[in-house]
């Protein structure tokens, strides 16, 4: 795994991190498997406690509004956050409206370039082709 930024935020803005995170994975009123795992993923590279992990997990069963989740993002944890947000709502193949809906109301709380959440999906589905051929290549190598 590459190495982020998100480790350097102060803890309230690694917790509010991954309360966007939590929200954004129950948009659509279920949790994949691939958000699931994204979402965990994401809560190992916050080093947020035990204690923080156990009420963001709970959260993703009754999430915060997004105004809450909104609240204590800083902007670079909110870039962050909505970088994420992306990478776990194309997690499991596609950003449906509701997503994309939610995806440009954070974008728009956070003041940036009217096609950011584009950007963004563009670079995300850069990077999970690159995963694909990846895999690819690995399969190919059996001899």
């Amino acid at each position: 795994m590459l190495p982020d930024t998100l480790q350097n935020l102060p803890r309230d803005e690694r917790y509010a991190y991954a309360r966007l995170l939590a929200y954004m994975a129950r948009v659509d009123e279920e949790i994949t498997v691939d958000e699931l795992a994204m979402f965990e993923q994401q809560l190992g590279k916050a080093l947020l406690s035990p204690n923080q992990r156990e009420v963001l997990r709970r959260a993703l069963k009754s999430p915060p509004t997004l105004e809450e989740c909104l609240d204590g993002l800083g902007p670079e944890a909110g870039r962050l956050a909505l970088r994420d947000a992306v990478l776990m709502a194309a997690s499991d193949g596609s950003v449906d409206d509701d997503e994309l809906e939610v995806l440009k109301e954070i974008a728009e709380h956070l003041g940036l370039v009217p096609d950011a959440v584009q950007q963004l999906i563009d670079w995300t589905k850069t990077g999970y082709a690159w995963m694909q051929d990846g895999y690819d290549l690995l399969n190919s190598l059996q001899g």
